[in-house]
């Protein structure tokens, strides 16, 4: 037995209409159709479904018997139909997001909340590790979308990277908050505070450093920005982190600065090569990426490339 949508539609109107021409304006059909679809069905059935009197149609006791399930028919179809939409414009699903630590604190978490008021019925997953780990995990298909420093060596990836230029940072009564940007000459003689003492901005600013001939006191250091920025507002120093941490509104007494010259923080999104992603993977895709090009350098928002995350790669913790 083949029943289709519209046998049910016209089984269900001509039960409530009771002619074939009702039921055929309700339908937005013509009559020849109403009544071909309806022998169909009986055909289909192997019984008959109305009593016939000049134009009116008068239910059998096997329609009787019939109309429940008819009209749970309909409502199942139309719940799949609605269903199929959502899914469609992304308002369902699921999703998996890594990053390492640099975006983990005040960047996924306000593009995931601003995602999910627009798609309240898409659950999304946010996890935390190193930009290795999460490499690995989008090159084995685990997750849909990832954030990590390049480069990264891994396999079976693609991704878009983001220049970001990094800023100083210190409390609102430090001296240095007085000057529009900060040289390494401004930062000569005084506590600073590492992202984990070997990464890829440590080594930048080291040479820069030493290039001005200056020196500063690195007091600590950190494995994320975040944790670098609440050393700061603690009064343990001043440090070069990315802008997103750098100019987040925390409220905790913390001001940034732009830095000369630039050091430069290089973050991929990154998904599996050659893997397309759900609808709903796609519009947050979309929104991280909106999210992170406000923040990069112009000519470096969203470059594409294969190659970049093949090679030597320095401890990723931020």
């Amino acid at each position: 037995m083949r029943l289709k949508l519209r046998h049910l539609e016209v089984f269900n109107a001509l039960f409530e209409a009771g002619s074939v021409s009702r039921a055929a304006a309700r339908l937005n059909l013509s009559q020849p159709a109403v009544s071909v679809a309806l022998r169909n069905l009986e055909s289909e059935l192997g019984f008959r479904l109305f009593h016939r009197d000049r134009g009116f149609f008068a239910p059998t006791n096997e329609a009787l018997l019939l109309r429940d399930e008819v009209q749970q028919g309909i409502t199942a179809l139309a719940r799949v139909e609605q269903r199929a939409g959502e899914i469609r414009e992304g308002g369902l699903g699921s999703i998996i997001v890594a990053t390492n630590g640099a975006m983990a604190y005040n960047l996924v978490p306000n593009v995931m909340a601003a995602f999910q008021r627009d798609h309240p019925d898409t659950f999304v997953e946010l996890r935390v590790h190193s930009s290795r780990r999460v490499a690995a995990w989008v090159g084995s298909r685990q997750i849909d979308i990832g954030l990590i420093d390049a480069p990264v060596p891994a396999a079976g990836i693609e991704a878009r990277l983001y220049q970001m230029a990094c800023v100083v940072i210190m409390r609102e009564d430090d001296p240095l908050a007085a000057l529009e940007v900060i040289t390494p000459a401004d930062m000569a003689g005084r506590p600073c505070i590492a992202v984990t003492g070997d990464h890829q901005v440590d080594r930048q600013l080291a040479h820069l450093l030493a290039q001005a001939e200056t020196r500063v006191q690195y007091r600590a250091s950190s494995y994320f920005y975040a944790i670098a920025r609440n050393l700061v507002a603690a009064g343990n120093g001043i440090a070069v982190i990315d802008p997103v941490n750098g100019h987040a509104p925390q409220g905790d007494g913390v001001v940034a600065r732009p830095f000369h010259p630039v050091v430069v923080h290089d973050l991929a999104m990154i998904t599996a090569k050659g893997q397309p992603m759900g609808i709903a993977a796609a519009r947050f895709h979309a929104r991280l990426s909106a999210a992170l090009s406000e923040y990069a350098l112009p000519d470096d928002a969203g470059k594409m490339t294969e190659t970049s995350l093949r090679g030597a790669a320095a401890p990723s913790r931020t």
